[in-house]
Protein backbone atom coordinates (compact mmCIF):
# COMPACT_ATOMS: atom_id res chain seq x y z
CA UNK A 1 0.00 0.00 0.00
CA UNK A 2 1.54 3.62 -1.39
CA UNK A 3 1.36 6.17 1.49
CA UNK A 4 0.43 9.76 0.43
CA UNK A 5 1.85 12.41 2.30
CA UNK A 6 -0.29 15.24 3.62
CA UNK A 7 0.42 18.95 2.10
CA UNK A 8 -2.07 20.95 3.24
CA UNK A 9 -0.14 22.47 5.63
CA UNK A 10 1.85 23.93 3.32
CA UNK A 11 -0.39 26.64 2.51
CA UNK A 12 0.32 28.20 5.39
CA UNK A 13 3.62 29.10 5.67
CA UNK A 14 6.69 28.29 3.76
CA UNK A 15 6.65 25.20 2.39
CA UNK A 16 9.48 23.14 2.22
CA UNK A 17 11.13 22.08 -0.84
CA UNK A 18 10.36 18.32 -1.51
CA UNK A 19 14.08 17.32 -2.22
CA UNK A 20 14.97 18.72 1.35
CA UNK A 21 11.82 16.41 2.58
CA UNK A 22 13.28 13.93 0.48
CA UNK A 23 16.68 13.98 2.93
CA UNK A 24 15.18 14.58 6.06
CA UNK A 25 12.61 11.83 6.30
CA UNK A 26 14.32 9.23 4.03
CA UNK A 27 18.30 9.72 3.30
CA UNK A 28 18.98 10.80 6.48
CA UNK A 29 17.01 8.75 8.49
CA UNK A 30 17.54 5.40 6.48
CA UNK A 31 21.29 6.23 6.57
CA UNK A 32 21.49 6.54 2.46
CA UNK A 33 24.18 8.93 0.74
CA UNK A 34 23.27 10.75 -2.24
CA UNK A 35 25.40 8.85 -4.60
CA UNK A 36 23.72 5.41 -2.97
CA UNK A 37 20.43 6.89 -3.25
CA UNK A 38 20.84 8.14 -6.54
CA UNK A 39 22.44 4.89 -7.97
CA UNK A 40 19.07 3.18 -6.39
CA UNK A 41 16.69 5.75 -8.41
CA UNK A 42 18.30 5.43 -11.77
CA UNK A 43 19.56 9.07 -11.68
CA UNK A 44 23.72 10.67 -11.33
CA UNK A 45 24.80 11.95 -8.35
CA UNK A 46 24.61 15.52 -9.57
CA UNK A 47 20.88 15.45 -10.45
CA UNK A 48 19.80 13.89 -7.28
CA UNK A 49 22.15 16.69 -5.32
CA UNK A 50 20.39 19.71 -7.44
CA UNK A 51 16.78 18.11 -5.71
CA UNK A 52 18.08 17.45 -2.42
CA UNK A 53 20.01 20.54 -1.84
CA UNK A 54 16.47 22.58 -3.58
CA UNK A 55 18.03 24.03 -6.12
CA UNK A 56 16.26 21.67 -8.83
CA UNK A 57 12.71 20.78 -8.80
CA UNK A 58 10.93 17.49 -9.20
CA UNK A 59 9.75 16.66 -12.58
CA UNK A 60 7.17 13.76 -12.98
CA UNK A 61 9.70 10.93 -13.66
CA UNK A 62 11.83 11.94 -11.08
CA UNK A 63 7.99 11.70 -9.27
CA UNK A 64 7.56 8.30 -10.10
CA UNK A 65 10.92 7.26 -9.54
CA UNK A 66 10.82 8.69 -5.48
CA UNK A 67 7.63 7.24 -5.11
CA UNK A 68 8.83 3.48 -6.26
CA UNK A 69 11.58 4.00 -3.97
CA UNK A 70 9.65 5.39 -0.87
CA UNK A 71 6.64 3.35 -1.33
CA UNK A 72 4.53 7.19 -1.34
CA UNK A 73 2.43 8.44 -4.19
CA UNK A 74 4.23 10.25 -7.34
CA UNK A 75 1.29 13.15 -6.50
CA UNK A 76 2.59 13.95 -3.32
CA UNK A 77 6.16 14.70 -4.62
CA UNK A 78 4.65 16.60 -7.30
CA UNK A 79 2.09 18.47 -4.71
CA UNK A 80 5.03 19.72 -3.10
CA UNK A 81 6.79 20.58 -5.54
CA UNK A 82 3.96 22.52 -7.08
CA UNK A 83 3.15 23.90 -3.06
CA UNK A 84 6.39 25.22 -3.31
CA UNK A 85 6.48 26.80 -6.49
CA UNK A 86 3.51 28.63 -6.11
CA UNK A 87 4.13 29.51 -2.82
CA UNK A 88 7.43 31.33 -3.87
CA UNK A 89 6.16 32.70 -7.01
CA UNK A 90 2.79 34.52 -5.16
CA UNK A 91 5.75 36.25 -3.27
CA UNK A 92 7.46 37.23 -5.87
CA UNK A 93 7.31 40.83 -7.62
CA UNK A 94 6.59 39.04 -10.59
CA UNK A 95 3.34 37.64 -9.38
CA UNK A 96 2.45 41.43 -8.42
CA UNK A 97 3.42 42.35 -11.98
CA UNK A 98 0.67 40.13 -13.22
CA UNK A 99 -2.14 41.48 -11.06
CA UNK A 100 -1.74 44.36 -12.94
CA UNK A 101 -1.26 43.29 -16.42
CA UNK A 102 -3.47 40.31 -16.26
CA UNK A 103 -7.32 40.96 -17.37
CA UNK A 104 -10.17 38.29 -15.93
CA UNK A 105 -11.94 36.44 -18.48
CA UNK A 106 -15.78 37.48 -18.03
CA UNK A 107 -18.67 36.34 -20.33
CA UNK A 108 -19.05 38.91 -23.13
CA UNK A 109 -22.35 40.63 -24.39
CA UNK A 110 -24.32 38.46 -26.85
Amino acid sequence: MRTTIDISAFDMHNPPHPGRVLRNLYLEPLGYSIAETAERLGVTRKTLSEIVNARAGISSEMALRIGFATNTTPESWLGMQMHYDLWHTKRRKTAKALRRVVRPLKKRAA
